[in-house]
């Protein structure tokens, strides 16, 4: 492992004896910030620190965001996340590339969090959660898609009435803030397909792996997860 170390919040520290971080404004130019993932992975085999500076920088929130719906507080959140990227540290020599970087560290937190539940008893798998959404029973009326005739046929219709200036307002800050509001509304299992699909940008194979489910389940809570999101928009933009 490399001798650089995680400190509680993410800084850096070296040991005794190893030359301080270079200043903020170093840091900018320096290689790593600009590369891909399939480059990034390529620099932290060769054990450049900085590269694995930006690993952490890149998906350390979201991360944290996934381990949230495993463990029962941020806190703890926060230290699965520690714990997996020490892990990923170790793991690197390993990785073969079977799913993305950013699926791969995924796996990792999933793994930590269900270690650290086993641990201290205090969190119910994801497999074992209720499963209402799945159910038969329609979630969006038929008529907010177009027919076999439209443009897009079976996909989303025009809003049922004028929005006025919805770019404009979308585009505010408000307008995201009630959009994260509504994604954190959702059931357990939707919010979490649609954050690791939607927000992440995981592919659907990544996603049934990383939760344990059934092709035909994911599209069922993605489905449930966007149209819920979507209702929840509408309310907004009418006012």
């Amino acid at each position: 492992m490399s001798a650089l170390a995680l400190s509680p919040g993410l800084g850096w520290r070296r040991p005794t004896g190893i030359d301080s971080p270079r200043q903020p404004e170093e840091r900018k130019q320096l290689p790593g910030t600009e590369y891909d993932d399939s480059q990034l992975l390529i620099a932290l085999r060769g054990g450049d620190e900085h590269a694995f500076a930006e690993l952490v920088r890149r998906y350390h929130g979201s991360l944290k965001r996934f381990a949230r719906g495993f463990c029962g507080s941020d806190a703890i959140a926060e230290e699965v996340v520690q714990e997996s990227w020490l892990g990923a540290l170790q793991g690197l020599a390993s990785f073969e590339g079977r799913s993305s970087l950013k699926g791969w560290l995924f796996g990792i937190v999933k793994n930590q969090a269900r270690t650290r539940a086993a641990r201290e008893r205090r969190s119910v798998p994801f497999s074992s959660l209720a499963k209402e959404e799945e159910s038969g029973a329609a979630t969006v009326d038929s008529v907010r898609f177009q027919g076999g005739d439209g443009t897009w046929p079976n996909h989303w219709s025009a809003p049922p009435r004028a929005w006025e200036d919805p770019q404009r307002r979308l585009a505010s800050l408000e307008a995201r803030e009630y959009l994260r509001a509504a994604i954190a509304a959702l059931p357990e299992r939707q919010r979490a397909v649609v954050v690791l699909r939607d927000v992440e940008g995981l592919d659907s194979a990544e996603v049934c792996e990383l939760l344990e489910l059934s092709e035909g389940n994911q599209r069922v809570l993605l489905h449930r997860g966007r149209a819920g999101v979507r209702d929840a928009l509408e309310g907004y933009m009418d006012g």
